[in-house]
C-alpha cells in the first residue's frame, strides 16, 4: 500500500499512473478521508488529554462526559479509516519513469535477452501449469479468497520460499557481507544492516488460522 504522505504530495501523479494502469482510483476522496481522519485523530488526542487532566483533578463527572465524547469520536475515526483503507489498497504500485504505457501486459517491452534460448522437443508448460500439476500452486483457491492474480504456494515450494527468505535475511542483517557485496559491485551505498521485525502474536495467530483452513483435514 502506497504511503499516504506520497499521495498527499503527488496527487496528480497518482491519478496519472492509476489511469495508465486502467485503475479507477478516487484520489480526491482519499485525500478528503485522510484530512477527516487527521482532524478526528487530533480531536481524539485532545479529548484524551482532557480526560487525563480530569482524572488527576478527580473530576469524575467531567471525566465521564469526556469519555463519552471520546467514544463517539473514536467511532467516527474507525469508520473513516475503514472507508479509507480499501481505497488506498486499490492504488496500483508506482511505476518507474521509463515504464512503457500500455492497455495490458501485451504492452510490455523486452529490454534485453541474455543467453541462448533452449529448444525442447515437447510443449513447454508455464510455471503455474507445472505448479498445478505437481500440487505446488493453487490459483483457484487463492482467487476465491484474495481475488485475481493471487496464488497459494504449497508443500516443498513453500519450504523453498522460506529457505530463500532465510538466505535474504542472513545477508541483509550481516553488515560485513553487505560491505563486501557493495565493494565487489563498486557501489557507494549504505551498508547499514536490516533489522527484522516480527508482527504481533495475535496477527500471526490470525494468519496461521487462515492458513490452517485452506486444506481440509481428515477427522479421526
Amino acid at each position: 500500500m502506497i504511503d499516504i504522505a506520497y499521495i498527499r504530495e503527488n496527487a496528480e501523479r497518482v491519478k496519472e499512473f492509476s489511469m495508465q494502469k486502467n485503475k479507477d482510483v478516487d484520489v480526491d476522496t482519499i485525500l478528503m478521508l485522510d484530512e477527516k481522519r487527521k482532524e478526528l485523530q487530533s480531536s481524539l488526542d485532545d479529548l484524551n488529554q482532557q480526560r487525563n487532566i480530569a482524572a488527576k483533578e478527580k473530576d469524575i463527572e467531567k471525566g465521564t462526559e469526556l469519555k463519552k465524547k471520546a467514544g463517539e469520536v473514536q467511532k467516527e475515526l474507525t469508520a473513516a479509516e475503514d472507508e479509507l483503507t480499501p481505497l488506498l489498497e486499490s492504488i496500483p504500485n508506482i511505476p518507474s519513469e521509463d515504464t512503457p504505457v500500455g492497455a495490458d501486459e501485451n504492452g510490455n517491452v523486452v529490454l534485453r535477452e541474455v543467453g541462448k534460448k533452449p529448444e525442447f522437443t515437447f510443449k513447454v508448460k508455464e510455471h503455474w501449469e507445472l505448479g498445478k500439476d505437481l500440487g505446488l500452486i493453487d490459483n483457484e483457491r487463492a482467487t476465491n479468497v484474495s481475488g485475481s492474480r493471487f496464488s497459494y504456494l504449497k508443500g516443498d515450494l513453500v519450504l523453498m520460499q522460506f529457505g530463500l527468505v532465510q538466505i535474504a535475511l542472513k545477508t541483509l542483517t550481516n553488515e560485513t557481507l553487505l560491505k563486501k557485496i557493495a565493494s565487489d559491485a563498486g557501489l557507494s551505498v549504505s551498508t547499514k544492516p536490516f533489522i527484522p521485525v516480527m508482527p504481533p502474536l495475535m496477527m500471526r495467530a490470525n494468519v496461521m488460522q487462515k492458513m490452517a483452513r485452506l486444506e481440509p483435514r481428515d477427522e479421526r
